[in-house]
């Protein structure tokens, strides 16, 4: 019986020693000589990959023998029988994944499994949803309702959204708590592409695009000048006039130490200022929106009290614009078929493009099924690179699939808990992918 933190273990037999109350825990964590093996009498003990046994105990129960260890809840146990002479093992690891395969809902199937990426056999938890089943749908969801700033757990994030499954979404500032990257739902850009990394675009009809996306908007005065806007609704500095709209919240707060802000009512100038200090708060008006001039000071004598503008957008490339929800993260790794992976490309660092680490990904199926997909650690051994992620994509049966944020980031919650991990393990996050199942297509996980 295996339960998080605990393993329960019961034999049909009796031993032909006496049971200690306590067993001497004469294991050791993985990768740890022999020698170096810890005292037996400790209470706990700690290894490379952290505490292994916290409790053993064992009690004659019967004709039985019932064998109890406590174990940290990132970790599982591996258990087997050796002959000559009999023995029972017991590996308590990592990466001691169960195969197993569970509809949860009409349309949603989950699956612990081993994926095989060339010599290296990687842990994955895969969400198989099929998202023209009637009843689910898919949306971005924020930390923070209302407003772009802020972070929380996965799992609480879902409970607050009340969806049945969530993945971990695209990047953001954990220092300040905002996205970095494409966040669109139902047609209002809450945060704004950067650095033509790779999104996901869908709608209730269940169609998606993948592609990288950059999305362009030109500033005209009345008097005919234009300027570009660098970023939109974004906590990504860059300098050059960045937008916010009543879709970032109610209010912006300042990224640099020295800004300059215009307020625009119904595209007409109002306001004019220069704010100095970092989080610095203004008002985001309901009827208009704030352009934020940073190291850009230029373009300021053009945007004085009483002009009038004009802004003017385009998507690129066009196939996003019909969709009205869209997750940005990056890089892309499949298209139609093909790996694609190039960090460099959408201006990851090189130490970014190299590591190995767990990560989460998004995929579309021949089928025109989504897959949601976290992978970790082999055991001692770190999770895949992008290279591998891509391959393990595509491994999976996807078409077109894009990396999301990772690290302690990786997180996949389905019925109330994260499935891929511990809880306490995972990082908080900005924003996620949610699925909503409608009572016509929920399941008894059970049957």
């Amino acid at each position: 019986v295996e339960q998080r933190g605990s393993v329960v273990i019961n034999l049909d037999a009796t031993l032909r020693v006496p049971v200690p109350a306590n067993l001497p825990r004469r294991l050791r964590p993985l990768g740890q000589p022999r020698q170096s093996m810890p005292p037996t009498t400790g209470t706990t003990w700690q290894g490379r990959s952290g505490q292994y046994v916290t409790q053993a105990q064992a009690r004659a129960d019967g004709d039985r023998t019932v064998l109890q260890l406590a174990i940290p809840a990132n970790l599982r146990p591996h258990v087997w029988m050796l002959p000559n002479p009999n023995r029972l093992v017991i590996d308590i690891r990592p990466d001691a994944m169960r195969p197993q395969t569970i509809r949860w809902a009409e349309g949603l199937t989950w699956q612990q499994r081993w994926v095989q990426v060339g010599r290296k056999a990687f842990p994955a938890s895969v969400l198989t949803v099929d998202p023209r089943q009637p009843g689910i749908q898919l949306r971005s969801l924020r930390s923070a309702m209302g407003q772009a700033e802020g972070i929380t757990p996965l799992v609480t994030l879902a409970d607050s959204w009340n969806v049945a499954a969530a993945i971990n979404g695209g990047f953001f500032n954990r220092n300040n708590q905002l996205p970095l990257g494409a966040l669109r739902q139902d047609g209002r850009w809450q945060s704004g592409p950067i650095l033509n990394r790779g999104a996901i675009a869908w709608n209730d009809q269940g169609n998606f695009a993948l592609n990288r996306l950059t999305r362009q908007t030109t500033l005209t005065t009345d008097h005919g000048q234009t300027f570009p806007i660098v970023v939109e609704n974004s906590g990504y500095v860059q300098a050059g006039i960045a937008r916010y709209t009543p879709d970032w919240g109610r209010a912006y707060k300042t990224l640099t130490d020295t800004e300059t802000i215009v307020i625009l009512h119904h595209n007409q100038v109002t306001d004019q200022r220069t704010v100095n200090g970092v989080d610095q708060a203004i008002a985001i008006p309901s009827d208009g929106e704030l352009l934020v001039l940073r190291s850009f000071a230029t373009a300021a004598p053009a945007l004085t009290p009483g002009t009038t503008v004009t802004l003017t957008s385009r998507t690129i490339p066009s196939q996003f614009d019909p969709y009205p929800q869209i997750m940005g993260a990056g890089p892309l790794l499949i298209q139609q078929g093909r790996v694609v992976v190039n960090g460099a490309q959408e201006q990851f660092s090189p130490s970014f493009n190299q590591q190995a680490a767990s990560r989460s990904g998004i995929g579309v199926l021949p089928n025109g099924h989504l897959i949601l997909v976290a992978v970790h650690n082999r055991g001692t051994q770190r999770g895949p690179t992008l290279t591998e992620m891509a391959q393990l994509m595509r491994q999976l049966g996807a078409t077109d699939a894009l990396n999301l944020d990772g690290g302690s980031s990786t997180s996949l919650y389905l019925g109330g808990t994260l499935v891929d991990r511990a809880p306490p393990t995972a990082a908080r996050i900005n924003n996620a992918i949610g699925i909503f199942v409608t009572p016509t297509a929920a399941t008894n996980p059970a049957n």
